[in-house]
Formats: C-alpha cells, sequence, structure tokens
C-alpha cells in the first residue's frame, strides 16, 4: 500500500515534465545529468544505504563495487542511455532477501535523496523513480 502511494506519488509530477521535454527530444539520460551523475547517485546512495542499519545487512555479503557498477549500468539502462544492463533478473537478485516494503521504500527515499544531492530536477526524478517503480513486483515477489 505505502509502495502504491510512493510509486502514484512520484510518477505523477513527473508526467507534465515528460511532456514538457520531449518536445525538446533530450532522453530521461541526459535529463539525469549522463554517466557522471548517475555514478555519483550511485555513489551517493550506497552512502546512505551504509548508514542505515537496518538495510545495510541486506548488502553484507555484496561486492560493492560489482554492486555500484551494476545499478549505474541499470539506471543508464533504464533512462535510455547507451548503457545495456546485464545483471541478473530483479526476481532472482531478491529472492529470498526477506525484504519488507519497509526496507523497499527506504532504499526508494534514499535514491531520491541522492538524486535530489547531486542536483537534479524533481520532473527527471519523478520520471526514473516511475520507471523503476514497476520493479517492485520482481523484488518483492519471493518474499
Amino acid at each position: 500500500m505505502a509502495l502504491t502511494f510512493i510509486a502514484v506519488a512520484f510518477s505523477l509530477p513527473g508526467c507534465a515534465y515528460q511532456s514538457a521535454t520531449q518536445s525538446t527530444n533530450t532522453t530521461l539520460y541526459e535529463r539525469l545529468g549522463g554517466k557522471t551523475t548517475i555514478d555519483a547517485v550511485v555513489e551517493n546512495l550506497l552512502y546512505r544505504i551504509a548508514d542505515d542499519p537496518e538495510v545495510v545487512v541486506f548488502f553484507a555479503n555484496t561486492n560493492i563495487d560489482l554492486f555500484a557498477e551494476s545499478l549505474a549500468s541499470q539506471l543508464c539502462d533504464v533512462s535510455d542511455g547507451p548503457c545495456r544492463y546485464e545483471g541478473p533478473p530483479m526476481d532472482r537478485a531478491h529472492q529470498h532477501m526477506g525484504l519488507t516494503d519497509v526496507h523497499f521504500n527506504r532504499v526508494v527515499e534514499y535514491l531520491d535523496a541522492a538524486m535530489q544531492a547531486e542536483d537534479i530536477p524533481l520532473g527527471a526524478r519523478n520520471e526514473l523513480l516511475g520507471r523503476l517503480a514497476p520493479m517492485y513486483t520482481d523484488i518483492m515477489r519471493l518474499q
């Protein structure tokens, strides 16, 4: 329920922004700031996760450098950038982790805060979150 609210809240304002920016023919990747900004967002996100004892435990056995590279590639791909995400499907990557909506929503909040810290405009943030929102079903399916 909370995720649905977050997904709707993040995607609605982005719709108006998307219409306005489509006329300029810029991709979401470009509006996010490209590779440099996406890499900075991922780094910022990982620091936020590291500071949260309830979320960082899910990364205890994770190669953080590989994870950061994979997440940046996924964000690039989802935003119509030149990257192609070749990591595991979301259901397989998250199976049996015991994630709850609280964990999921907290990571979404951290991602949005990381994008804000990198001065990504609200419309681009909302559009990215809107594109990521459908992954919720796969991430949480096996929980």
